[in-house]
């Protein structure tokens, strides 16, 4: 795909602000326009430039394969440009969440397709997200089995599993074996998402998990060809890449980075460093896209170096609102934004932004329960 600069964003969201201001018979320009352009990431055409970020919210039950009630969930929110999946554990040793969904089995990939049905019905497009909690697991996920990670050092908090609320265990370091057939998995979980329907990946390299676990030098501590240098560093990270494009193409597949999220005890010495670096090393892949997690109004921002390093689609997630998210489209910060709540409280998300209607609030209380309350009960827009 080819890059698209600033110069582009710029004009495409000129026009198509004047189109909508044609089609409403004025001129008057609505906070949300430059984010209803079309855009195109990779071989997917989407039809406006509003991203559903991942949202963990723990209804697949303890089958962990998704379901009708999921399926509804998502196909209400299938007016997004793009839908990102919530994170889908790309194996049994990579799980750890209570009722998350998986992609390993012939029956997850049965399951996912009622979703991706109900996406595509709607005119939606969506990307699986491929999940490896790697040291943010625990032993009750994994029957009785150590989680792994690029270093034996432990998350000094506590998780809930099955069997309650429990501190979380010094993970078991991966051997560089183990880190291939981890690879292997990444690949084959791919290939399920496309039998599934999905209509892309996103390699889940944020947030804490394994992979960023290997990125960051808080808790990549390995002496061997994976760790050390950011070169190193970032190793793993580029050979999941090489093995998710070769199992499917490169415009089908997204990356999504966070390089200040603290969640879980991560840290970097040099965040601006390691993840210009890592934006840099994805330019090779050719991807449909690179996904950034950092909140906007943090300072020392790395995302706006990230972008520079970064030659093709860029798409934003962290606090944006309509306008604030239109205005970094039209300044070329990014060619999309993904927003998180405010998609699990509006379905209709964007509507509500075309249109400058008032939002639901979410109920953090029931982000993560089992039911359809907080789930698929929000309501839409009257009329």
């Amino acid at each position: 795909m080819r890059s698209i600069s600033r110069r582009d964003v710029t004009k495409g969201a000129a026009a198509t602000m004047l189109a909508l201001a044609i089609g409403r018979g004025n001129a008057t320009e609505q906070p949300a326009d430059a984010l209803l352009a079309p855009i195109k990431i990779g071989d997917v055409e989407l039809r406006n430039r509003i991203a559903m970020a991942p949202l963990t919210r723990g209804r697949a039950g303890a089958s962990r394969t998704a379901n009708a009630l999921m399926a509804q969930y998502y196909g209400q929110r299938a007016g997004a440009g793009l839908i990102v999946s919530e994170g889908v554990a790309i194996s049994a040793t990579g799980y750890g969440w209570n009722g998350s969904p998986g992609i390993y089995l012939p029956e997850h990939i049965e399951g996912w397709k009622a979703t991706t049905n109900a996406v595509h019905q709607r005119g939606g497009k969506i990307f699986l997200q491929l999940w490896h909690m790697g040291r943010v697991s625990h032993p009750d996920f994994l029957d009785g089995a150590t989680p792994v990670a690029p270093s034996a050092i432990a998350v000094n908090d506590t998780t809930y599993t099955p069997q309650g609320k429990k501190p979380y265990v010094t993970p078991r370091a991966l051997t560089e074996a183990e880190i291939a057939t981890t690879v292997r998995d990444y690949a084959q979980a791919t290939l399920n998402a496309r039998e599934a329907g999905f209509d892309g990946v996103e390699i889940h390299a944020a947030n804490s998990y394994l992979i960023d676990e290997f990125i960051r030098d808080g808790s990549n501590k390995r002496t061997d060809r994976y760790g050390g240098s950011i070169e190193n560093r970032l190793r793993f990270l580029r050979e999941v890449t090489e093995a998710v494009v070769k199992a499917w193409s490169p415009s089908r597949t997204g990356v999504r980075l966070s390089p200040w999220n603290p969640y879980n005890d991560m840290t970097d010495s040099d965040p601006a460093k390691t993840f210009t670096a890592a934006a840099r090393a994805l330019n090779e892949f050719d991807l449909a896209y690179l996904h950034v997690h950092e909140t906007r109004t943090i300072a020392n921002r790395v995302a706006p170096a990230m972008r520079e390093a970064y030659r093709n689609t860029f798409i934003l997630n962290g606090g944006f609102d309509a306008a604030t998210g239109a205005a970094a489209v039209k300044a070329g910060e990014a060619d999309a934004i993904a927003y998180g709540r405010l998609f699990i409280a509006n379905p209709d998300l964007v509507a509500r932004f075309r249109v400058g209607a008032t939002l639901n609030v979410p109920d953090s209380k029931t982000f993560y329960t089992s039911e359809a309350k907080g789930y698929t009960d929000y309501p839409a827009l009257a009329g």
